[in-house]
């Protein structure tokens, strides 16, 4: 997953990377499992889930502080202006919508069968492992052990955070019979086609091809089942929209209902008083939220956000992630509909 939600505190994380800077040949020698923090929290952990003490000790001896995860997760101190039209870019080419048409051709069963279960368009599932992983092409490489503690002992911004997605990863083992150190991802510890975190895989993962266990590394079934289930159990509406593109009248005030959230909470009769409503002059088909995709140096993009929208959103908390992710589906959509229709065109 991604992971822009756990940058909100950019001066302490400036400051603790310079903090750290200066720390780093000791921690790079350091075994976690000699650390009084990390000690007191194996004590934890071990009395809340009955873990054997020296088992744990054991298995996070083998964790190494790795100075390129706090590199990488720690927000740069000159951040550019926020672009949409650059995010979209990386996610809106040739070479994702291509992948996700001929994985959806490859798992058409799969994504269907998905689709009917919880409700989730199999244009959505697909795009949204295409943002994450481009089909599973890129789940990355870091140790998921190493990543998880270096940031729960070694990123005080998020300490708290990681220390739960290190209690889960032991937790996650210990129930999928694994070796905790077996596990690799993302620098932030997010595994496998989806990039579930290990308490997301815990909580939301699914046995899809029903060969009785989770696998997120070799085979997508897995994933598509659970994507469609993480997304049903944060309130997917079957059949809603998502998102459409919105008309501002001329000097509306926006701000108040921008300020509004994330969350839609903006009746249809209260965005038509304030001169807002979709492009073709309808009223707005649900309650919704107001997006705003600003680009320096072009016109503001306004959209409506429906459930389905915020439902994305809880994937990865960002308005620029949910419409890099709708956009993809519907490109996704629209290509397959073409090709049918290419298809029975030239058949006998």
């Amino acid at each position: 997953m991604s992971f822009s939600a756990f940058f909100s505190n950019r001066c302490f994380a400036r400051l603790a990377s310079a903090v750290l800077a200066l720390t780093l040949p000791a921690l790079a020698t350091a075994s976690y499992a000699e650390r009084e923090d990390a000690r007191a929290f194996m004590a934890e952990l071990a009395a809340r889930h009955d873990f054997d003490p020296a088992a744990l000790e054991r298995a996070l001896a083998r964790a190494r502080h790795d100075p390129g995860v706090i590199q990488l997760i720690t927000p740069p101190a000159h951040k550019g202006a926020r672009s949409w039209q650059n995010y979209r870019a990386r996610f809106l080419d040739r070479t994702r919508i291509d992948g996700g048409v001929a994985f959806w051709e490859a798992h058409a069963a799969t994504l269907q069968r998905a689709a009917d279960q919880y409700g989730v368009p199999a244009e959505i599932i697909v795009a949204i492992l295409g943002v994450e992983t481009m089909y599973g092409r890129h789940t990355g490489d870091f140790e998921t052990l190493s990543a998880l503690a270096t940031l729960a002992f070694d990123y005080p911004p998020r300490a708290e955070l990681f220390r739960r997605e290190l209690e889960a990863l032991f937790l996650l083992a210990r129930e999928q019979g694994r070796d905790p150190a077996s596990y690799s991802g993302s620098f932030a510890g997010a595994l496998g086609y989806p990039q579930f975190l290990p308490s997301s895989v815990r909580a939301y993962a699914v046995d899809f091809d029903g060969d009785g266990r989770v696998d997120f590394d070799r085979d997508p079934s897995d994933a598509i089942g659970s994507v469609a289930n993480y997304l049903h159990a944060h309130g997917w509406q079957a059949g809603a929209p998502v998102a459409e593109r919105a008309r501002v009248a001329p000097g509306a005030d926006t701000a108040p209902l921008l300020g509004a959230g994330i969350e839609p909470a903006l009746a249809p009769d209260i965005l038509a008083r304030a001169g807002i409503g979709p492009l073709d002059g309808r009223a707005a088909a649900a309650t919704a939220t107001l997006v705003d995709l600003e680009t320096p140096g072009a016109a503001t993009e306004y959209w409506l956000g429906y459930r389905n929208f915020y439902v994305i959103t809880r994937y990865n908390r960002s308005s620029f992630y949910a419409m890099s992710v709708f956009e993809l589906a519907e490109a996704l959509r629209l290509r397959r509909l073409v090709d049918a229709m290419r298809s029975a065109r030239n058949r006998p």
